[in-house]
């Protein structure tokens, strides 16, 4: 009794697909967003160059271009990971401000700088 050959591997369908690697996008953007509340203006810069690299992929794809588009995924990976840290940092520098008493301080100190300019007047 002899064994069919198995099938040749199906080929790829022609026209637009998604890439078979990753855009990043959604990561991207969520992170940016989340950078305006943990970290202000410093984390929200990578999360943009994130969301612009995220964007190139799908682009590069389309164009035949599979290489950029591999390098596009892994820079957005990059940059999304770099705000992802830059995140939590700012969200730990704000736990540990606020559980040592330092918005206490911070108004205490605004109180006597006011009080110092209305000497000075």
């Amino acid at each position: 009794m002899s064994v069919p050959p198995f099938p040749p591997p199906p080929s790829p369908p022609s026209g637009p697909l998604a890439p078979p690697v990753p855009t990043y996008l959604v990561w991207a953007i969520l992170i940016t967003v989340a950078s305006l509340f943990f970290c202000c203006i410093v984390g929200t810069i990578p999360g943009i160059v994130a969301i612009v690299f995220a964007a190139q992929v799908n682009r590069r794809w389309d164009a035949g271009d599979e290489y950029g588009a591999r390098r596009a995924s892994s820079n957005a990976k990059l940059w999304c990971w770099i705000t992802t840290g830059l995140c939590i940092v700012g969200l730990l520098w704000s736990i540990w401000f606020i559980s040592s008493g330092g918005m206490a301080q911070y108004q205490k100190m605004m109180e006597e700088l006011e009080h110092v300019q209305r000497l000075n007047q």
